[in-house]
């Protein structure tokens, strides 16, 4: 699969999160690159019934650092959390995504320092989501697919 194969917005990240919005929604109602390998995962191509979402992980222009998100549940405003890893919601025709917020419960770390110091053996969707513009990022690694939303 090249990036993005079914859209042509002349922005890779952008493209290859519109196509895991697209698997993941289809979900819900050896050479192969890491998304690829998530978004067949998800729809069940090679074997991976059941799962819900593919993390990402969003990398900026510029610095090309890993791309931390923060927010807070509307009942809990005074509980800030980041988090380096994602759930595409939605990426709309101008490459601005709803993202949300994916942390493991057992991680007490509400500000980890890098992706790979974050817990991530049960990531889950927090219900914390953030808009971003595709258009600030030059990199987007997908993890393998997981079950995230019950």
């Amino acid at each position: 699969m090249s990036c993005g194969k079914h859209h042509d917005s002349g922005n890779c990240v952008c493209d290859i999160l519109k196509e895991i919005v697209a698997a993941q929604n289809d979900v819900l109602s050896d050479c192969n690159t890491s998304c690829e390998q998530s978004i067949g995962d998800l729809l069940g191509d090679t074997g991976g019934s059941g799962r819900d979402t593919v993390p990402v992980l969003l990398y900026c222009k510029g610095n090309c650092k890993p791309f931390k998100g923060f927010g807070a549940r509307r009942d809990s405003i005074e509980d800030i959390k980041g988090s380096y890893y994602f759930r595409v919601k939605d990426v709309d025709k101008d490459c601005c995504a709803t993202i949300e917020l994916l942390r493991d419960p057992h991680d007490n770390d509400e500000d980890p320092d890098s992706p790979v110091k974050q817990f991530t053996k049960y990531l889950k969707a927090t219900g914390i989501c953030i808009s971003v513009d595709l258009d600030c990022f030059c990199h987007v690694t997908c993890l393998p697919a997981i079950t995230a939303l019950s």
